[in-house]
């Protein structure tokens, strides 16, 4: 199979070959087929939580020279910090740290303040894309794919993902190996091959973001419930998985 490059791609082109040959396939033959295929034209984008260090074991083990990054917003927490250094050491890679703009940031806080996300969703929502959206779409400039720890389980928005699709808004193909994997294959996996992870998920954090939009959860709900808590249920994405 041969992929033609970045220019010529569209929604169409190469998805339906790729789910036919990806649809079912263990998530470590998926990771395998993907990195075979597109080398050095592919991008994992970790949020250092449980699913993405899973997969950052995984790319580890099969070709440690692909892309690994992650988005510092400026406000993770101090625990989020200690894990990319604690799994660059575990595995001997280097996650690249990609930073928003700080003029934007800067020019964002004096105008709406440094909490204004708290105000309304669309504060929110322009938080998040100065910090990370924009960050995310610098990352994968010049890659034709990329791949995410997204699960099914993991909240209402992400029920119907499939592990190959169309990212129209970086206009690259999107991979998704761990989309039928449970919060307890997700564990299993961690505890099995002594993955490091960071320590808020032993506090009740499922899904770990920027420390003032993050809290703990109850266990019977659902990944996304302590992000954005003070919003309806209808915005727990900040933008980077719109589909």
């Amino acid at each position: 199979m041969h992929f033609i490059f970045r220019e010529h791609l569209s929604e169409n082109l190469n998805i339906k070959e790729l789910q036919n040959n990806l649809e079912g396939l263990p998530a470590k033959k998926v990771l395998s087929f993907v990195l075979s295929k597109f080398g050095r034209d592919i991008a994992f984008a970790s949020s250092m939580g449980a699913e993405d260090q899973v997969i950052t074991s995984m790319v580890a083990g099969i070709h440690k020279d692909i892309k690994i990054f992650t988005l510092d917003t400026g406000r993770l927490f101090q625990e989020t910090y200690d894990l990319i250094q604690k799994t660059n050491s575990r595995y001997n890679i280097n996650i690249e740290t990609v930073f928003p703009d700080a003029r934007k940031v800067e020019a964002m806080v004096k105008e709406k303040g440094v909490n204004l996300f708290y105000e309304s969703v669309e504060n929110r929502k322009q938080c998040c894309h100065i910090r990370k959206i924009e960050p995310l779409k610098r990352a994968l400039k010049g890659k034709n794919a990329w791949i995410t720890g997204l699960r099914s389980e993991q909240a209402p928005t992400r029920s119907n993902i499939k592990v190959v699709e169309w990212d129209e808004a970086n206009e690259l193909i999107k991979i998704n190996p761990l989309i039928d994997w449970t919060e307890e294959d997700v564990w299993d996996y961690i505890r099995e091959n002594n993955v490091p992870y960071n320590k808020l998920h032993d506090k009740g954090f499922k899904s770990i973001g920027c420390l003032p939009c993050t809290k703990a959860v109850k266990a019977d709900e659902d990944a996304r419930a302590g992000r954005w808590w003070w919003e309806n249920q209808g915005h727990k994405e900040c933008g980077l998985h719109k589909r």
